[in-house]
């Protein structure tokens, strides 16, 4: 079991927790104990991850969780110097409208 990462970001109350085992990896968000979403991915190697999937509970839809876990798994992503495959349709359009992130982008 890898390290975990936690984020608080923009909303006070939502906390993203990241867990790694073996070759997969998620991160998950939640308020107040209660779950928001999820984003998985995959470990490729020791320099890069994939993101499969982005799953966000319809009662936080429009809340920008599904952002929260993308920045939450960037943020560790340069932590370590690895880059991100964004193969979730989700984590992909994220990639192409944010400049911010596109440096742990893989070329």
């Amino acid at each position: 079991m890898g390290p975990d990462y936690k984020s608080n970001n923009n909303y006070k109350t939502m906390e993203i927790v990241l867990k790694e085992n073996g070759s997969k990896g998620f991160a998950m968000a939640s308020e107040n104990d209660k779950r928001a979403g999820m984003m998985t991915y995959s470990i490729a190697g020791p320099e890069l991850i994939i993101i499969d999937h982005t799953d966000v509970e319809p009662d936080f839809n429009g809340r920008g969780v599904g952002k929260q876990m993308l920045y939450a798994i960037v943020e560790m992503a340069r932590e370590k110097s690895i880059k991100i495959i964004p193969l979730c349709p989700f984590a992909a359009s994220v990639f192409k409208k944010a400049d911010d992130i596109r440096d742990v982008l893989k070329a």
